[in-house]
Parts: structure tokens; sequence; C-alpha cells
């Protein structure tokens, strides 16, 4: 039975997922909570791997929990810290625990985190690991010797940024992506929506696989200033800091303007990726804002194993 999130895709449903990060620490109380509120609402909770290399719970382990709850997990496998055999290891076990969806992604590098001196791995990197994930689904290792156990039956995505600065380098590795066999693409934060717009008439419209937008809940002109510093590749404008700067209520006015985005994003691509960091309980009030309705939540994403 192929998963909630899988049937979706090939229903080309409006898509909607949202980020929720694994606990640091063994509890994962908080967020069941936050996945918790989302049921209904998202096809997807996408589980982080050591997301901007601060240490986390294993995407993995997390992923897991969420199944036992019948909350449908997309796991974000990162290539950073682990060579070929232990991303092959992680990826049998993925499946063998019932998680099917992956999302393929190379790692932030370990300065831009809380343990600088780590030793990187990278001994692939995202176009190779789903290249990784397209040979255990055939039944093949990564060098090409048949898996004794059974293929594995993984739903493997992409992450693409739209707003790359080098628009040839941006096509060049969307279609290396495709070719390695990405089924769905999330974006990173999208804040300029005609550059959007323009990716998906010159670049995605040759391919049927899903692109969902990065909406980011911005909190108050400090946050978005703060993101702008920190995170590499993003930039928020001006007018929206000045927005959230005059704002009486910032938080709400974040909340307005990740719906407007919502809006905009639904004209242009085929789904939205949610991110409220630490306040993905508002994602549904926002998903309101924006006129888009709840899902079928009858529908289980339990894989039968």
């Amino acid at each position: 039975m192929t998963s909630r999130f899988r049937r979706a895709v090939d229903a080309k449903e409006f898509l909607i997922t949202a980020e929720v990060a694994p606990p640091k620490g063994g509890n994962p109380a908080r967020m069941l909570a936050m996945a918790q509120k989302l049921k209904g609402r998202i096809h997807g909770v996408n589980i982080t791997d050591g997301s901007r290399a601060v240490v986390r719970m294993s995407s993995i382990a997390a992923s897991a929990i969420l199944l036992q709850h019948e909350i449908e997990p997309i796991c974000q496998i990162a290539c950073r810290d682990r060579n070929c055999i232990g991303l092959e290891a992680d990826l049998m076990g993925a499946h063998a625990l019932g998680i099917r969806n992956i999302l393929a992604l190379t790692g932030d590098p370990v300065k831009v985190g809380d343990r600088p001196s780590a030793k990187s791995v990278f001994d692939l990197e995202s176009v190779r690991l789903l290249k990784l994930i397209d040979k255990l689904n055939k039944g093949f290792d990564f060098n090409d010797k048949p898996l004794l156990d059974e293929p594995t039956d993984l739903f493997p995505g992409a992450a693409v940024d739209p707003q790359l600065k080098s628009w040839s380098g941006l096509q060049r590795r969307f279609e290396k992506k495709i070719e390695a066999g990405a089924q769905f693409f999330q974006s990173q934060l999208i804040t300029d929506f005609d550059r959007l717009n323009k990716f998906m008439t010159q670049i995605a419209s040759a391919t049927d696989k899903p692109i969902l937008a990065g909406i980011f809940l911005l909190k108050s002109a400090k946050n978005a200033e703060f993101i702008n510093r920190k995170v590499p590749g993003v930039t928020i404008p001006e007018e929206i800091i000045d927005r959230l700067a005059k704002a009486t209520e910032p938080l709400q006015e974040g909340m307005k303007i990740a719906a407007e985005q919502v809006q905009l994003a639904k004209q242009l691509c085929q789904g939205v990726h949610m991110m409220a960091v630490k306040r993905e309980d508002l994602i549904p009030q926002i998903l309101d804002m924006a006129g888009i309705s709840p899902i079928d939540a009858t529908l289980s994403p339990v894989v039968t194993l």
C-alpha cells in the first residue's frame, strides 16, 4: 500500500507539507504535540536531519515515532554525516520501519552549526543519493550487487532553490535531480514570486513532478533580520521587514504575510511547504487565512509491512 503523500502526488492534489524539527534530547513529546496539530491539514510532516548542522534526534527515529501515531513523515536524509555504507543502511532501515517518503539532501556545512570542528563526510551529494535510492528500489546496492532480502520501495524527493543567482546552474541541477529519480521537489524559502513564476514556466514546465513552494512564518522584523544574517542564500526583502516592524502585532502580521504567499504559490505551483519554527501550531490558522481547505484525514498514512 502506498503512502498518503504518494497517493496525493499521483492524484495531482494541491500538496501541503510542513517542517517539524526532531527533539534535541530523548523526549519526542513536543515534536509529537506539534505534529498532531497538523493532522487533517497537511499531507506529510518533514522531519529534518541535522538542519543547519545542529545536532538533534535521528530523523529516521523521529519519523518512525510519527508513524506510530499515524502521522505521515517525509524523512530528510543528508549526506554530510554518513558515507555510502551508512546511507544505504539507513535507507534500508527506514523502509523496514515503514518510512516511505525521503527528501534527499546534500546537507548544510558543519561550519554554520554548533559543531564547527566536526568532520564532514559528503561521500555522496543529493544527486548521487537520489541515484542510490533508485538502485535500492530496483534491488541493487551501491556496488550494483543484488539485495538478497528484497528491494526497497522509497519515494524520493529533492530540494530546489528557484531564487538561485545562477539560472543555468539552477536548471542544470534541477534536470540532474529529475534524471536521478526525484519524484517531488520542496523549495527553499520563497520571497520572490516573480522568480518562482519564471522558474515554473521556463524550467519546471518540462516535467510533471510537483513543486512545493517554501513558505516561512516570520514572527517579527528581528526574526527576518536574523534569517538574512544567518541563513545562506535567503534574503527577506526590506518591504517585508518594514511591514513587520510597523505592525502592532508582528506575529499576526507574519501570519498574514505567510497566508498571502500561500495564495500566490497556489496560482503558480502544485503545493506549499510550510515552515514555522517553534510555532508549527499556527500553520492550520495560516492555511485557513489562505482559504486552504482541510485534506481528507480519514486516509491513513500507515504502510502495510
